[in-house]
């Protein structure tokens, strides 16, 4: 329950800026992904839903499935953020930020597999 609320925070703060401020985010976009602005505002929507579908029952394992596909299909703008060094906002974060954001990825898809019951692992239940 406490990760669900972390994550749901998380991806609710997350989808919100990216509604209100999609700026700074469309500067990370890939150069490859059409349509930065619209790509934006979808995912902030995306992460707004998956907040909120990890609280509904019917919904909550298909919530945490969509955000564990959103992890992974936003890696490629978090590397892009690393490695070509996108000043936002005035703001321009080293390595000692992109590093740890990059690696932890993977724990990010993990997490919400595993808050929505998707997985048990590694906590499985012994039968």
């Amino acid at each position: 329950m406490g990760l669900r609320i972390l994550l749901t925070a998380l991806y609710a703060v997350a989808g919100a800026m990216h509604l209100l401020r999609p700026h700074g985010f469309e500067q990370i976009v890939p150069g490859w992904v059409p349509w930065p602005h619209q790509t934006v505002l979808v995912t902030g929507v995306a992460e707004l839903l998956g907040a909120v579908g990890l609280w509904i029952a019917p919904l909550r394992w298909w919530a945490a499935l969509g955000l564990a596909a959103y992890a992974v299909a936003v890696y490629p703008a978090n590397i892009k953020h690393a490695v070509d060094h996108v000043v936002i906002s005035g703001v321009a974060l080293d390595w000692r930020y992109h590093v740890p954001r990059l690696l932890l990825q993977p724990l990010l898809v993990w997490a919400a597999l595993f808050a929505g019951g998707v997985t048990d692992w590694p906590w499985r239940r012994r039968h």
